[in-house]
């Protein structure tokens, strides 16, 4: 199994990364609960060749893109990406904001915040359907036409929306909800493979629920004394060579759980059965 994918067909990143949503506060607001133990996550990410790091300007909002840069500028060797499409008004409130103005303003504050010239990879966070495609596209080429991003990515979308959006600019990477149990995502999962794209599952562990319920998933750890996440993790990256898993923790005792996924091999009959 390949254990890394250039982003872009350029930027070369270890498949396992690392989801920096949690390590916010509550609700995905304000700052962490333990600010100290969020900052180690973050410093000990490298010592585990985690090299991939996904975050957004709304997750806090604005604290995840801080505390990365006070705890990995100037992130040699790390490919931070992040997104915007998102305002936050409190904790677990969400809207959704694509008008190209917003798109582009939030971008260059992603810039400053994270400390660099160029965002690497930068994603429209929500296809907003308020606003005309055309702009919203439009805004994320002008971006990389300017250079403020390097590479552009995609979230929630289908297949017909990567092809729409393909047309205005090249899409790097597509990040939809994708785990063992929800799989709706397949028919995407396959066009990113036929066509070079990165697919970056969020949610890759469903949150714990269904999963944990699977007594196939059970079994398996079980003879390769692992725990359930880590299987579920392996599975994500036996699954597809662009597949990017992006678990996230606040805990370092949990980060270094899910990064020893990465050395998990099932075999075909295994991801079969896992599967089904």
């Amino acid at each position: 199994m390949t254990s890394t994918f250039q982003i872009g067909g350029s930027l070369t990143i270890n498949r396992l990364g690392y989801g920096a949503m949690q390590i916010t506060g509550p609700g995905v607001w304000g700052p962490p609960r333990d600010p100290a133990e969020a900052l180690r996550v973050l410093k000990r990410l490298p010592q585990l060749g985690i090299n991939f790091i996904d975050t957004a300007d709304s997750y806090g909002p604005d604290v995840s893109e801080q505390l990365i840069r006070e705890a990995l500028h100037p992130y040699d060797g790390l490919l931070i990406a992040t997104k915007a499409g998102f305002t936050r008004s409190g904790p677990n409130m969400w809207h959704v904001n694509c008008r190209p103005e917003h798109l582009i303003a939030q971008a260059h504050k992603s810039r400053r915040q994270l400390g660099v010239e160029q965002i690497a990879l930068w994603q429209l966070h929500r296809i907003d359907s308020r606003v005309p495609r055309a702009e919203q596209f439009g805004a994320v080429k002008q971006l990389l036409d300017e250079g403020v991003i390097a590479h552009a990515g995609l979230s929630e979308v289908s297949v017909e929306d990567i092809k729409q959006a393909s047309q205005v600019f090249r899409v790097a990477t597509v990040q939809n909800a994708y785990n063992m149990a929800e799989r709706h995502s397949d028919d995407v999962v396959d066009y990113c493979e036929a066509n070079g794209i990165g697919f970056i599952p969020y949610y890759p562990l469903g949150g714990g629920g269904e999963l944990a319920r699977s007594a196939k998933l059970a079994k398996i750890a079980r003879e390769k004394g692992a725990t359930a996440g880590q299987v579920a993790l392996a599975w994500l990256l036996k699954r597809s060579p662009v597949m990017l898993p992006i678990p996230g923790t606040s805990k370092v005792a949990h980060l270094e759980e899910n990064a020893a996924a990465a050395g998990i091999e099932l075999t075909d009959a295994e991801f079969a059965a896992l599967g089904s």
